[in-house]
């Protein structure tokens, strides 16, 4: 598992030519915020969107596996990575990509986790606290990938991250710093593990809370 800075592609946001109408909002400063796009339920296409909009991401590549495929013209062997992206402060993204080239797998997945990012919910839901900062999530949620389901609870300050290797690097980069998580099934399989502690996150807004009315 390795960490490298988003910042590596600030080349190409010199270069950058948005192809989406939500592209050239961004570059031509109309969109300055990653939650304005939210708010406006607008599908995020292109990573130098989030490049430009968080600027302090970072992205960890958690497993790289060799994959094969059998073709009429023989077995194709190509590479296999999963990465997830956050700012450590309410966003996370989580990508796969394949290629014949590590480095080219890896630079897929991490596009990938960028279209993929979104705002995570955090709180203080843990009844043994109350201290009403967010340090861990408000409620109870869960995901499921394959046959891994996976909850994460809410822990008092001070707890840290009850978690396995993969999930706690993904809490990290969400932001989560006190947790409880509980998991079922082959958890030894990185891709559903990784997938349903993302899916479980996103769930953190499946409760409407009165903060979340626009008044």
């Amino acid at each position: 598992m390795s960490r490298y800075n988003a910042r590596d592609s600030a080349q190409a946001l010199s270069v950058w030519v948005p192809r989406t109408r939500l592209g050239r909002l961004v570059q031509e400063g109309k969109i300055t915020s990653i939650s304005e796009i939210f708010s406006q339920g607008l599908k995020i296409q292109e990573s130098e969107i989030v490049d430009t909009l968080l600027p302090n991401l970072m992205t960890e590549v958690l497993d790289i596996n060799l994959v094969q495929k059998q073709t009429d013209a023989g077995e194709r062997s190509r590479f296999k990575a999963i990465v997830a992206t956050g700012n450590s402060d309410g966003y996370l993204g989580l990508g796969m990509g394949k290629a014949k080239q590590v480095k080219m797998a890896i630079e897929k997945a991490t596009v990938d986790s960028k279209r993929n990012i979104f705002p995570v919910r955090r709180g203080c839901g843990s009844w043994e606290c109350g201290c009403g900062q967010p340090h861990s999530l408000p409620i109870k949620v869960a995901g499921k990938c394959g046959s891994v389901t996976l909850e994460i609870m809410p822990g008092p300050r001070g707890l840290g991250l009850v978690a396995g290797e993969h999930s706690k690097t993904i809490l990290k980069l969400a932001g989560i710093k006190d947790c409880w998580t509980k998991s079922f099934g082959a958890t030894r399989t990185v891709s559903s593990l990784a997938s349903a502690t993302f899916n479980a996150l996103k769930d953190t807004y499946r409760v409407v809370t009165p903060s979340d009315w626009v008044r």
